[in-house]
């Protein structure tokens, strides 16, 4: 109110002697609302008139100040819009306004390849009904002096018609290879399935067993393996996730934090189950961690070829619901996991509104706790 006030000054002679002038309340407001962004000299809140000016005069102006502002305006608004985009440039798309109607049902977990979930079609009025979706990303390497064996992917993708989000963390252990030959390959290979849109359960399941087959052959020898999440965003509708390993993704939903892959640890009966069923064996190694013949700690990864016949790179995959509630998905490596729970982290990020910021956060939370491991973390924020 102070800024409107300071434009009611006007000139009475060439000596810049000041005046003021009285007008009714409605024309004072009427012309602070349509000239508080015109100036003179570079001040903002001033706009100089005659003293000699009438009423008439003055609405006159007003009129015409309040044309100027409407364009002007306008142009504020876009230009405002186009700095945020720039500063957001860490990766986001966006694809209208969230008009969507919010959606009960619960994501599901599909482990039978003959049940596949349903197809991943979006009808073109579902695309309407979207918000801006961001994502940021941050790694760091260990103390472990192995060298960085974790990979990434944070991207989008246009195919068919349809906006993807493409999202992984690729841990790879005693070396690099796999973990670089699965950022590079991996989602290349689920995209082109023939099955894709109409069986995607199946689709991932046979990319991850044709990858692993390339892997077997063409990359490391006995050993070398890594894990994987992988996660497939479809028009901001759809949130397909397979995982091997012990990388997780958690996805929060107006607080409400669920976990949407499996660890796969030697310790959990079901997965002992698998490697005793193969003829493999569990016991504790080094740091008294329940290991698969007594060498990996994770019972499903690519590579791993001298374990190859006790473990699997089958992987679980979830097909999720994302409606109007949703607030962040979050992958990251064992290295974050390790120290921090799921609720922890949801609590980490309270607040903050880029990913890249998150991603970040949450990284330097898990060194103060003290994880000595590599970590990686793909936040995707719903704005």
């Amino acid at each position: 109110m102070l800024g409107f006030l300071r434009i009611f000054a006007v000139r009475r002679t060439a000596a810049s002697m000041k005046a003021t002038i009285h007008f009714p309340a409605s024309l004072l407001f009427a012309f602070s609302q349509a000239c508080y962004l015109r100036g003179k000299s570079g001040d903002p809140d001033i706009i100089k008139i005659r003293r000699t000016s009438t009423p008439d005069d003055v609405a006159s102006v007003l009129l015409k100040e309040r044309e100027r502002q409407e364009v002007y305006g306008a142009g504020r608004e876009i230009n405002s819009t186009a700095e945020r985009d720039e500063d957001d440039a860490e990766d986001e798309y966006y694809d209208g306004d969230d008009t969507g109607d919010k959606d009960e049902d619960d994501g599901e977990v599909v482990d039978d390849p003959e049940e596949d979930g349903g197809g991943v079609e979006v009808s073109v009025g579902d695309q309407k009904q979207q918000r801006r979706v961001s994502h940021g990303f941050h790694l760091v390497e260990g103390k472990m002096k192995h060298g960085m064996e974790d990979y990434l992917v944070a991207e989008n993708r246009k195919m068919d018609g349809h906006n993807l989000g493409l999202y992984a963390i690729f841990d790879g252990h005693s070396g690099r290879e796999v973990a670089e030959y699965l950022q590079s390959h991996l989602f290349d290979n689920i995209l082109s399935e023939p099955d894709f849109w109409k069986n995607p359960v199946t689709a991932f399941k046979k990319a991850y067993r044709d990858t692993d087959n390339d892997i077997l052959e063409n990359v490391v020898g006995a050993r070398g393996g890594s894990t994987a999440v992988t996660a497939i965003l479809i028009d901001q509708k759809q949130l397909l996730v397979a995982n091997v390993g012990d990388s997780r993704a958690i996805l929060i939903q107006r607080g409400n934090i669920k976990q949407i892959t499996v660890d796969h640890e030697p310790d959990k009966e079901e997965e002992r189950d698998l490697v005793e069923s193969k003829g493999g064996f569990v016991i504790k190694g080094p740091g008294n961690v329940p290991r698969v013949d007594g060498q990996l700690a994770m019972t499903r990864a690519f590579g791993d070829a001298k374990l190859k016949d006790h473990i699997t790179v089958e992987p679980n995959v979830t097909i999720e619901k994302i409606d109007k509630d949703t607030d962040f998905i979050i992958l990251a490596s064992d290295g974050l996991w390790k120290v921090m729970s799921n609720e922890v982290v949801a609590e980490c990020i309270r607040g903050i509104e880029h990913g890249k910021k998150a991603a970040e956060e949450l990284i330097t939370e898990a060194l103060m706790r003290g994880s000595p491991d590599d970590i990686s973390c793909v936040v995707v924020m719903f704005h």
